[in-house]
């Protein structure tokens, strides 16, 4: 554990050495800002017409929706940025698992949207002192439960795809790729299947969020799916530099 700490940390740090963390944060909180003035704004006019209160859920939809976009961008250069210049052999002659040096790499870049979606914070918090009696908690707890486990499946599955490839750029798109497609793509013969739809909707990175958490609504099962998926994802990564390790 002590080592896994002490590569996150590391690898924490060399997000904010680099503008990568600045890009990425812009990139989130700038359209999360947006999005959150257009709710007050519009939620100020209907009120005065006797309309709903506004809800705050949407802006974590968005975050979400970013980050299958962006995370690529953090996860893409994690291991196989370090098997170009060489330096993977020299950690992996290191007393260092090579379980642990995936997951340290997989908490580092946590650790970053750890740090963002604190700062998102501060939108249901205004929103709460807006509406009267305040926001739901509840589903907005769940909300942020679903948020990190949702980013926690897109950073274990980037960096088991890092480990794969020497190419930062390969891994980026191919990182994009698989998101793209369990987003979007994975559950849209659903509709017209009679059996096996619900497999589909279930393989699904947005039908346990959307439908779900994102609604106040936790499930045994979506927690399972989002953690499966970190874990396939690291274990891919473990493998993959286990690989190199014995060539």
């Amino acid at each position: 554990m002590r080592n896994i700490w002490t590569i996150a940390k590391r690898e924490y740090d060399n997000y904010f050495n680099s503008p990568l963390a600045y890009v990425v944060g812009f990139a989130i909180l700038l359209p999360m800002g947006i999005y959150f003035a257009l709710i007050m704004w519009i939620s100020s006019q209907s009120a005065a017409m006797g309309g709903p209160a506004p809800e705050s859920t949407p802006i974590n939809w968005l975050f979400v929706f970013l980050m299958i976009f962006l995370s690529p961008a953090l996860t893409m250069r994690l291991l196989s940025d370090e098997a170009r210049m060489g330096t993977l052999e020299l950690l992996m002659t290191a007393p260092v698992r090579d379980f642990e040096l995936v997951a340290g790499k997989w908490l580092g870049a946590f650790m970053l949207i750890l740090s963002l979606a604190a700062i998102t914070l501060v939108f249901p918090l205004i929103m709460n002192n807006y509406v009267t009696p305040g926001i739901d908690w509840r589903t907005m707890i769940s909300s942020y439960i679903g948020l990190l486990l949702v980013c926690s499946a897109l950073l274990g599955l980037g960096v088991g795809i890092s480990a794969i490839f020497t190419n930062q750029f390969a891994a980026f798109f191919t990182t994009l790729g698989l998101f793209f497609f369990l987003w979007f793509m994975v559950n849209l013969p659903a509709g017209y299947l009679e059996q096996g739809g619900d497999v589909l909707n279930y393989l699904s990175l947005s039908t346990h969020f959307t439908q779900s958490m994102n609604n106040g609504t936790i499930n045994l099962g979506d927690i399972v799916y989002y953690i499966s998926l970190t874990a396939l994802g690291l274990f891919v990564g473990s493998t993959a530099i286990e690989i190199r390790r014995w060539r």
